[in-house]
């Protein structure tokens, strides 16, 4: 590969993530046939960077238990400020912070020379924690009981296969295919172009979302999508300054800001005012227009040196 094809291929990487997400927003009307394939995108990105990823390693320490604990606080303490204001808008930011972390969290993590192994262990902590205390939280906030075997079963459906399977394929690569499991980790770079097409997919799945919402919500949705962009930048903001305590701002900034909306939009549809779930469909917005500068900036640096 020449100097020059190298340069075009640099420039081609920076400014993907943000031609893919304007493409989403514009083709937003044509993107709901192609949404059925973003779990697949994910297992297939999610499947390339556990192959870099050493079992032994996967410890629970004072470094997850710190997100955690931040992530249910900041939940209460947004849902008690906010209140008073508006009661829907509360909710809204209740499930920005209370969100699980992405199961995507550790392809972008690697991506900006994070620790995988760190925001692996905190994803499935992360999960686990939400599936066990969705069902009595939520109640809480919707004033009335919420069938916990029913939720924990639903919630466990939609985040268990995308967070074990990978991983189970992952180790299976490794003992039974040792050759394919060393090609797919050396060629890591291949999860970011799949994650330009997902990004493609999700943004246009998030506009095609809020823009069927009634127009007589609209001051509603605007104040639930600014609460939404607050916490988003709240949680990515924590997180740094927690993760450089610990040496990996990277990890920190993702596991704590990078958040499995879908799941999230599901909850607010499912036992809220289903108004609320343009907070986690805003939120899509804002988590991934972060991910592409961060993206976007270390494409950068790494093309100047």
């Amino acid at each position: 590969m020449t100097l020059a094809d190298l340069h075009i291929k640099q420039m081609l990487k920076s400014w993907i993530l943000p031609l893919s997400m304007l493409c989403g927003i514009i083709f937003h009307e044509y993107i709901d046939k192609l949404s059925v394939i973003t779990p697949y995108l994910i297992f297939l990105m999610l499947t390339i960077t556990y192959t870099k990823l050493e079992l032994q390693d996967l410890r629970i320490t004072s470094f997850q238990w710190s997100l955690l604990a931040i992530q249910l606080i900041g939940g209460f303490a947004a849902y008690g400020l906010i209140y008073y204001f508006n009661p829907e808008v509360a909710a809204g930011a209740f499930i920005c912070f209370f969100m699980p972390t992405a199961t995507a969290a550790p392809v972008i993590t690697g991506m900006l020379g994070g620790n995988i192994t760190k925001i692996a262990t905190y994803s499935l902590l992360c999960n686990i924690t939400v599936a066990l205390t969705a069902p009595s939280l939520l109640s809480m906030i919707r004033g009335g009981e919420i069938d916990f075997m029913n939720s924990f079963s639903q919630i466990c459906k939609e985040v268990i296969p995308l967070l074990l399977l990978p991983l189970a394929t992952a180790i299976a690569l490794k003992y039974l295919m040792p050759k394919a499991h060393r090609f797919i980790s050396g060629h890591q770079s291949s999860s970011f172009w799949i994650w330009a097409v997902s990004l493609f997919i999700v943004m246009g799945q998030a506009v095609s979302f809020m823009v069927k919402q009634p127009s007589s919500e609209f001051l509603q949705m605007s104040w639930l999508a600014l609460a939404a962009l607050i916490v988003c930048c709240l949680q990515f903001f924590i997180g740094r300054k927690l993760g450089w305590h610990y040496g990996d701002p990277v990890s920190g900034a993702q596991g704590l800001g990078q958040k499995n909306t879908i799941l999230g939009l599901w909850m607010s549809l499912t036992y809220l005012n289903p108004i609320i779930s343009v907070a986690p469909a805003s939120y899509i917005v804002w988590q991934n227009a972060i991910n592409s500068w961060q993206l976007y900036r270390k494409n950068k640096h790494s093309s100047s040196h």
